[in-house]
């Protein structure tokens, strides 16, 4: 026999089961209560108290809740734990509801569905992604609600890997089916959902997005060749209208995400770089150098900049010409970012006004902001004057889209009070002339006392009680109060309320309905308030396409005010942008290290050239700690700040556009996955192998050092081999090593050059000049470098000894002798036989293996086929 539950606890049992795998916060009263497993886990997360309380014959359950005006403290914590919440609110007032309160979920947050300020980063965004495999492509899309930017693309895996890492969003959503494809794929670091099969239909997906958009084709939206993309964004679009989000007008277009615009930069190059995140705990990212921006708009969309370089020379050129006009007139380039300071999240504020949940505070704001538009306006036109013609159009081209929105400011300003509160149901944000019955209605409230103090004077003239007045408590409300010696004056027409010791208290009739109106006043005052300013939010919600278009047009001017202002900030310089395989780069410096340094203290500049005709493969060498590793990185980071349209570190730069930089820098093993340093390497060098072009940058650091020595000078060697006669592409490349033994490679191959990054030996001490000089070194110092280290004396002793004598024993000459007599490599090259070596008997394996689904081999079909293979091996 089921137990009988309490008709509180299946009303939310019903809801809990409409939202399966959310939180479910219960309104009860003041409070919002969560139940079972539920309460369970919020305690944990947010550190409240776990009780329990009755649920009828079933027995008792565990109850934490927390009061709801602590509601914006208490969410954010559990959606930042991962956790999709349902807040289920009361529908109707209590005093009135006859029975149980009627309730119903209002919203469905979860860490990638999110407006509220306690949840969202205000620099960066918040994005929901949606991801459709199909064979060996995957469509993908991203959604940030809060902004209304949706985008959606396809790809083969290391593509969606790349936006995975580049675009950071806060929940992937995936068919549920593959569940298992998912955590293959692309880990366990992602908050994801997993939707039913259904939803990834590409008819299903077309129609939800020609519904959402009010259209008849997709064509217009240029995704029609992406119909993997296609389901994707269909797929957000359904997910939006599950978690109660109906409210969406803001999404206004959908837009395609081309890999061919855009410089691609691998997941693991993403990270080596720390473009976006520091690997370090304590450590500092490129974006936390660059990002001077004024508005969260602009600081968002510097990000996305940083991780999408450009291709597009015209496109890079004109964000450069902007950046150095900015730069050459300071004081104006000050003026605008003063002006860009007092501009609010416009983006978030105008999804804000589509979704009904902005405040009359945040709407404010909002007028401030639009109003902040025309000054930007008239400040870039007076730089017009001092530039010449080509400037002139691109400067214009930016003054001409912003679109005019005095209108909204204006009306916001006509109804608004400039000290409007942040709720929208407590009255006083109505200015004066918007509504006669609201002017009366305040009226009344504010001259109610004088009324009340002429009712009480014309009582005593009637009566002749002197001392007579009105007074007011919150349980009798307003009385007239009369001393016992006065109670034979008292008319017979004034209504006793309260007798007290030495007085009584009365009220009369025009006291009584005098009263009615003034009680009765505040709460149709703020009736008649909220109806107004939700007449006005919907009068701004019909125009947000310009106040979005506007954001976006403010964000861009944002952050090229913020390129401009770095360069004078950290004496960057303009560089030169071509389509040709020259890299060249003078007295150039890393953009993050230079910050860092001590008080005092200057970073070492240095050049880089290469090209594709002489000087492709640079081999480094020289000991840790002179700075090997910072070479390469700055040599990335100057070409990728180029092409974001940033000013550079370095005297001079001339770059020839590149389409690809892939770096193997630093190495973390990934021990929770089972695979070590070297597997990690040899996982990012194959990547950059197999994927490298004409116009790539390639920067290498120690390849081949997580296993033997031997072992790596042969990975190192075929690699510069591999890299240097490449039937198709020179990718330009810079290659840092240990092994001195690689400068024979320059002997050989009339590419590839020796530098080396110079040292000072003073006795037993070296000074690291970190100076790029011609020639390899033949020296590691790694004995000096431990010393350095503060390693016992006794063993840097004993490690010089071991030194000696190996000399001593010429294993190093053994080894040179050795590379010099290795057969050199074809000029000829199908495939990269480091990894891959040409093996009939190896095909025939993978043949087999190909025709085999693993997925449903019972253990006796498996060992059948062990026994088939084994065949194939020995035969």
């Amino acid at each position: 026999m089921k137990e009988k539950e309490t008709p509180l606890m299946k009303q939310y049992n019903l809801f809990k089961k409409k939202y399966p795998g959310a939180l479910l916060l219960f309104r009860v009263g003041d409070f919002y209560e969560t139940f079972g497993e539920d309460a369970i886990k919020t305690s944990r997360i947010l550190g409240i108290v776990l009780t329990k309380r009755n649920n009828g014959s079933a027995g008792e359950i565990e109850l934490a809740g927390f009061p709801h005006h602590a509601l914006d403290n208490y969410l954010p914590k559990l959606v930042r734990a991962g956790e999709r919440v349902a807040i289920c609110d009361q529908l109707e007032d209590p005093k009135f509801a006859k029975g149980l309160v009627k309730r119903g979920v209002t919203e469905l947050v979860t860490p990638g569905v999110a407006f509220n300020d306690n949840v969202l980063e205000v620099k960066q965004n918040n994005y929901l992604c949606a991801i459709f495999p199909q064979k060996n492509l995957f469509g993908i899309a991203f959604l940030d609600i809060s902004t209304g930017e949706f985008m959606t693309s396809q790809g083969e895996k290391e593509y969606v890997d790349k936006l995975l890492q580049s675009f950071r969003p806060a929940e992937v959503l995936f068919p549920k089916p593959q569940k298992m494809l998912f955590k293959e794929f692309f880990g366990e670091e992602w908050n994801h959902f997993f939707l039913d099969d259904w939803v990834f239909q590409q008819d299903f997906a077309e129609n939800k997005i020609k519904e959402h958009f009010k259209t008849q084709t997709i064509k217009g939206f240029g995704v029609e060749n992406m119909p993997l993309g296609i389901v994707a964004a269909g797929a957000i679009l359904h997910y939006l209208a599950e978690t109660e989000h109906h409210q969406v007008s803001h999404i206004s277009q959908l837009a395609r995400l081309d890999s061919d615009r855009y410089v691609w930069l691998d997941k693991f190059t993403i990270r080596n770089l720390e473009l976006l995140f520091p690997q370090q705990e304590k450590g500092v990212s490129l974006v936390e150098i660059l990002d001077h921006t004024q508005t969260p708009m602009g600081a968002r969309l510097l990000r996305r900049w940083i991780a999408m370089p450009l291709k597009e020379i015209p496109k890079i050129q004109e964000r450069l010409t902007i950046v150095g006009c900015f730069h050459q007139n300071p004081e104006i380039l000050e003026q605008i970012r003063q002006v860009l300071s007092q501009i609010g999240d416009l983006e978030r504020l105008t999804s804000k006004i589509a979704s009904r949940r902005i405040t009359p505070k945040e709407l404010v704001f909002f007028k401030k902001s639009l109003l902040q538009i025309e000054p930007i306006r008239k400040l870039m036109e007076s730089i017009l004057p001092y530039t010449n013609d080509d400037t002139q159009s691109v400067l214009q081209k930016f003054i001409q889209n912003l679109r005019p929105v005095v209108h909204i400011a204006e009306k916001i300003d006509h109804t608004l009070l400039d000290e409007a509160p942040s709720q929208s149901n407590q009255g006083k944000m109505i200015k004066k002339g918007i509504s006669t019955e609201l002017d009366e209605l305040h009226y009344l409230l504010h001259s109610g006392k004088e009324h009340l103090e002429a009712i009480a004077q014309r009582e005593i003239e009637r009566t002749g009680i002197a001392s007579l007045k009105v007074q007011f408590n919150k349980v009798f409300g307003f009385y007239l109060e009369v001393s016992n010696a006065n109670k034979h004056k008292v008319p017979t027409d004034w209504i006793r309320k309260q007798t007290l010791t030495n007085a009584e208290r009365y009220i009369t009739e025009e006291i009584k309905i005098y009263e009615e109106k003034i009680l009765t006043a505040e709460e149709k005052i703020n009736i008649i308030e909220q109806n107004l300013f939700f007449e006005l939010v919907e009068f701004c919600a019909a125009q947000i396409s310009d106040a979005q278009h506007n954001a976006r047009i403010l964000a861009g001017i944002d952050v090229l005010c913020n390129f401009a202002f770095c360069a004078l900030k950290y004496s960057y310089n303009r560089p030169e942008i071509n389509d040709s395989d020259v890299l060249d780069i003078r007295q150039g410096r890393h953009p993050v290290i230079e910050r860092q340094l001590p008080l005092g203290e200057q970073y070492i500049p240095n050049d880089v050239y290469l090209d594709t005709e002489n000087q492709q493969i640079i081999i480094i060498t020289g000991p840790n700690m002179a700075g090997k590793s910072a070479l390469l990185r700055q040599t990335a980071l100057i070409v990728l700040m180029a092409q974001i349209g940033c000013f550079v570190p370095a005297e001079k730069a001339s770059i020839g556009v590149v389409d690809k930089i892939f770096t193997r820098v630093g190495a973390s093993d990934n021990l929770s996955k089972g695979e070590s340093t070297f597997m990690v390497e040899m996982t990012e060098t194959a990547s950059i192998m197999n994927n490298l072009s004409h116009k790539s940058l390639i920067l290498m650091d120690e390849i081949g050092r997580g296993t033997s020595t031997y072992d790596g000078i042969s990975i190192a060697w075929s690699i510069i081999e591999f890299l240097h006669n490449h039937p198709t592409a020179r990718p330009k490349t810079l290659f840092a090593t240990h092994y001195h033994e690689l400068n024979q490679l320059a002997e050989d191959l009339p590419r590839v050059k020796n530098f080396h990054v110079s040292v000072l030996e003073e006795g037993n001490k070296i000074i690291f000049l970190r100076k790029l000089q011609p020639g390899g070194s033949e020296h590691s110092f790694g004995i000096h470098v431990a010393q350095m280290a503060g390693m016992p004396a006794p063993i840097v002793q004993r490690a010089s000894e071991v030194l000696k004598h190996l000399e001593k024993e010429k294993i190093h000459q053994e080894l040179h002798e050795k590379i010099r007599e290795m057969p050199k490599q074809t000029q000829t090259i199908t495939q990269l036989s480091l990894f891959e070596p040409y093996n009939p008997e190896l095909e025939k394996v993978k043949k087999f293996f190909k025709e085999i689904d693993l997925n449903i081999l019972t253990p006796i079909e498996a060992l059948i086929k062990l026994n088939e293979l084994k065949k194939i091996m020995l035969d």
